[in-house]
């Protein structure tokens, strides 16, 4: 059964740094991709960065670019998203998802592409 797990949600102060986590099991396909969205109080569920597991290409909007960074490690069965200077708009429930996609085609990063989500972890930016 396919699971993502997120972890490491916190309370930080802004300009600080927080480093979630997604778990992942019961991946057999070698072409997926991985996202972090993230959703803030009414407002709508936006992608922050996405990571192609077969070529480790990556992606972020200009919201967070040169402020968040994406990684897997060797057994590819965890991803992580490095935040830094952390802003108060970056508050909000924080979700990891899988995108399959076929070979030669690559992954459209982009809610409606995803297939399985995670259940989400809280980042709250405040004094």
């Amino acid at each position: 059964q396919l699971q993502l797990v997120e972890s490491g949600g916190d309370l930080v102060q802004p300009g600080g740094s927080l480093r979630l986590s997604c778990a992942l099991s019961g991946f057999t396909s070698d072409y997926y991709a991985i996202g972090w969205f993230r959703q803030a109080p009414e407002k709508g569920r936006e992608g922050v960065s996405c990571l192609n597991m077969n070529d480790f290409t990556t992606y972020y909007p200009d919201s967070v670019k040169d402020r968040f960074i994406v990684s897997t490690e060797g057994a590819k069965r965890t991803v992580y998203l490095q935040m830094n200077n952390l802003k108060p708009e970056d508050t909000g429930i924080y979700y990891c998802a899988a995108e399959f996609f076929h070979p030669g085609y690559g992954a459209t990063c982009q809610v409606a592409g995803v297939d399985y989500w995670g259940v989400g972890t809280l980042v709250s930016v405040s004094t």
